[in-house]
């Protein structure tokens, strides 16, 4: 289907002075202006606490935007894309707390424009930013106007606060009005799993508990908490990753086919899934996860402090950089394949990876041979960032008279094959809140389903007697967490290895 040009509509950024409006929104949408998907009738407003006019966000924009790209033809298209864009950007400042805002807001806005409010502040803004809203009229929608509100995550910080945060937003607005943000499925091969999985019977034929034998989902960063401490110290990486990015990577993984891609029936396939995550006890979460914390090191060839000496870090915190979980899907598709998790900072490599490991063959017909002894089973692995694509790892024989196997990989690259060009992964995003469709953001039953599969963990770790295990910057992670899946007979997958690695090399 051909993408359609989005409506009419004012983009009201609440924190448009911010790091994340002119680092990917802007940007996102300077690329949707030069595709042709937004147009002439888009406005944007910003919000922020920052005094000022017009003129003092577009210069702001200006500064950054001029250092974004380096190539001069490209410079060249982004600067007219963003001339295009740039007259139609307004300034308020106020406190978003207060009342007068959101009257300016409103005569700006007036009755009967689509409008689409973009949280990108602090989550304890978000519940007393839509009430404000909803208080001053601004949400109400009409036959002939629109008015959406789209929330950054996290989207509470553990299970009770994730219920309180969807009952204040859902008792002034309706769900069909909550784009809750995951930038991970604005990623083009997130997007792509499902039409990977349902368009060919080759992958859907095998997917499952009688061929898989387990799956792997990794988000690993090689940046340190940096400047981030405060932060981070409050939050940590289970918080930070694991119930939005992780496991809407593992809903699209699991899911049951959906009988259309429309936005409710997809939603409710992945919510299945979120809900059928087995709810451990205390002690059955204890003993399937492994938490640690970055020490001492060098990174990246610099000198880095361990997380406990990083600024605005307590010097006795017992906050995870790192964390790895084995969970179940109790579906009948899933029953007993475990899923392995983990992610964390300051690892060996920036990876952001699903690994699909197929059963083992069995050995019968290869009995008087070597192949035994060095028979890997199959493995899909589809590589979200930042060499997107996928990779099927197969055995063939090396050519001679002994009968000898060696793996190789058939590897597909985005980049090989399309143009993506230079993009945020937040396009996508924020096209389909323009033209209403949320079949990539979050509903609040699947938000406090995967609150409901963390809180055991939470709840494990809240008594701080212990630390998290020390691993060295620059490595894969604690030896704990080759520990927890080795029990199972089992082995990560290696950080970093990209795609194409040794494809077409003999062997």
């Amino acid at each position: 289907m051909v993408s359609k040009s989005a409506p009419p509509v004012t983009l009201v950024i609440f924190g448009a002075t911010g790091d994340l409006t002119r680092r990917l929104l802007i940007p996102a949408i300077i690329n949707l202006t030069r595709s042709g998907l937004v147009g002439d009738d888009l406005t944007i407003l910003g919000v922020g606490i920052d005094q000022g006019d017009d003129e003092f966000l577009r210069g702001r924009l200006d500064k950054f935007l001029s250092h974004l790209n380096p190539h001069q033809d490209e410079q060249a298209t982004k600067d007219e894309a963003w001339d295009s864009l740039r007259s139609r950007i307004s300034y308020l400042s106020g406190d978003f707390t207060k009342d007068g805002i959101y009257d300016a807001i409103g005569k700006r806005l007036g009755p009967t424009a689509n409008a689409a409010f973009y949280l990108a502040v602090p989550p304890s803004l978000f519940g007393p930013i839509v009430e404000k809203l909803a208080t001053h009229g601004l949400m109400e929608e009409t036959d002939v106007c629109f008015r959406r509100v789209a929330i950054e995550k996290p989207f509470g910080t553990d299970l009770a606060s994730a219920r309180a945060l969807n009952a204040q937003i859902l008792a002034r607005v309706s769900e069909t009005q909550v784009y809750r943000l995951d930038h991970f499925l604005g990623k083009e091969t997130v997007q792509n799993l499902m039409t990977a999985r349902f368009a060919n019977m080759i992958i859907e034929g095998l997917w499952g508990n009688n061929f898989i034998d387990h799956v792997q989902i990794t988000a690993a960063e090689i940046v340190d908490v940096g400047s981030r401490g405060k932060f981070y110290d409050a939050t940590g990486a289970l918080r930070d990753m694991v119930p939005n990015h992780l496991f809407q990577l593992l809903a699209m993984i699991a899911m049951e086919p959906p009988n259309s891609f429309d936005a409710e029936a997809v939603r409710n396939e992945k919510g299945k899934v979120l809900k059928a995550l087995r709810v451990y006890s205390v002690e059955e979460a204890s003993a399937n996860s492994v938490r640690g914390a970055y020490g001492p090191g060098s990174l990246n060839g610099l000198q880095v402090t361990g997380y406990r000496e990083t600024p605005d870090v307590t010097p006795d915190s017992r906050t995870e950089t790192y964390v790895a979980l084995k969970l179940y899907a109790d579906t009948w598709r899933w029953a007993g394949v475990p899923f392995y998790l983990r992610t964390g900072k300051a690892l060996t490599a920036r990876d952001t990876e699903i690994v699909i490991t197929f059963n083992k063959v069995p050995f019968a017909q290869f009995r008087e041979t070597e192949v035994t002894r060095h028979l890997p089973p199959n493995r899909l692995v589809i590589q979200v960032q930042p060499d997107e694509g996928m990779s099927m790892e197969i055995s063939i024989k090396r050519p001679g008279q002994s009968v000898e196997t060696v793996p190789v990989s058939m590897d597909f690259r985005y980049a090989d094959r399309f143009d993506i060009g230079q993009t945020t992964g937040y396009e996508s995003l924020i096209y389909d809140l323009f033209i209403g469709d949320q079949t990539l953001f979050q509903r609040a039953d699947s938000i406090e389903a995967g609150w409901a599969a963390v809180q055991p963990f939470l709840d494990a770790w809240a008594g701080g007697g212990t630390f998290p295990d020390t691993y060295a910057p620059g490595s894969m992670g604690p030896a704990s967490a080759d520990d927890l899946i080795r029990k199972d007979g089992r082995e990560w997958h290696e950080l970093g290895v990209v795609l194409h690695q040794g494809a077409g090399r003999p062997v």
